[in-house]
């Protein structure tokens, strides 16, 4: 995909961000049972559900894919269905209907909490940590891979490379604290039923609607100051993260895998910035010092099992500035990636 120039609109955006790769497909027609994602309405469920059916497709065998979620839109409903993927709606806190759901084989958890969770602890704890332990004790003979953040690390020196699935986690802030508690609860679940997990630890998926990279480019954009105090961070293109996050499907075990995903760069948000400036033809605008430290992974593990991104943070970079000066859709989640006290 690297040398694509430009992303025309969504519909090529949703194509690529779909896109599976051959060793995805081939992962696919090894792999036994149906696969349903919990929490699909978000804005990586789509595109991750229409990549596990493409492969299914490609490969010619019958598998259901089912997406499940409350659906506050009618139009992600009809945009799932109309691909072939059956739809649940329902809300995942509702024990009964977890108890009601089909014990499929392949399950992606994907439901989780974090904007807004500063003004509703006990509604982010009980979404992070109390709806997971619902789901890891109702599919116990299922394969489990549960999205996490890297939020669970503490910041770490830049000079580090970034914390590895090794260290400790050292949760900062109530939204961080309640996602080890996530965590947690499918540690338990693998350990008391043997259930195979992989938890994915991401920090922090992008495409041309959101992500760190389209949030310094808004702006520099709008001639706003950016805020330089986590001076770096690290990315992965979207379409990179919904491959890595299938295959996982593979390497599920017991007691639970932890797996960093991240892109392999250490950027800076000031260099960054500048790029977009010169895209953009604007002088950026800076506010803040870079610290010492930033929230950092090391995804060298996901590297070896996976192989590395197939798209770069110059190219992504690239697409985002054009995305943005020919103003496509955003989808206005700004992520917070310069908090540093864990309140989002």
């Amino acid at each position: 995909m690297e040398h694509v120039k430009r992303i025309a609109d969504e519909q090529q955006l949703e194509e690529m961000l779909s896109r599976p790769t051959s060793e995805l497909i081939e992962m696919i027609s090894q792999i036994d049972g149906d696969l349903m994602f919990l929490g699909v309405g978000g804005k990586i469920g789509y595109s991750t559900a229409l990549m596990a059916k493409k492969a299914i497709d490609q490969v010619g065998i019958q598998k259901r894919v089912i997406g499940l979620d409350r659906f506050d839109s009618v139009q992600v409903i009809d945009k799932l269905e109309k691909e072939g993927i059956e739809i649940i709606k329902g809300d995942l806190l509702d024990a009964d209907l977890v108890k009601g759901l089909p014990k499929v084989k392949n399950i992606i958890f994907m439901a989780g909490m974090k904007f807004g969770s500063e003004e509703n602890l006990t509604l982010t704890w009980a979404v992070n940590s109390y709806l997971p332990a619902l789901v890891a004790n109702h599919f116990t003979g299922s394969r489990i891979v549960a999205f996490s953040t890297g939020c669970v690390y503490p910041l770490v020196p830049v000079s580090s490379g970034g914390s590895l699935e090794t260290d400790l986690p050292e949760p900062v802030g109530e939204y961080a604290q309640s996602c080890l508690g996530r965590e947690r609860m499918f540690e338990y679940g693998s350990l008391k039923y043997g259930t195979p997990v992989t938890l994915i630890r991401l920090n922090y998926a992008v495409e041309m609607r959101y992500g760190v990279l389209v949030d310094i480019a808004l702006k520099v954009w709008n001639r706003q100051p950016v805020d330089l105090t986590m001076g770096h961070f690290n990315v992965i293109w979207q379409g990179d993260v919904n491959v890595m996050v299938l295959r996982a499907l593979k390497y599920c075990d017991s007691p639970a895998r932890i797996l960093n995903i991240t892109g392999p760069e250490i950027l800076s948000v000031r260099d960054v910035a500048l790029q977009f400036g010169k895209y953009f033809n604007i002088q950026p605008e800076f506010t803040g010092e870079e610290a010492q430290t930033a929230l950092l992974s090391n995804a060298g593990e996901s590297f070896h099992l996976f192989g590395r991104p197939k798209v770069s943070a110059e190219t992504l970079i690239g697409w985002i500035a054009d995305w943005i000066s020919h103003e496509g859709r955003l989808l206005n989640k700004p992520t917070h990636f310069e908090v540093r006290d864990g309140k989002y």
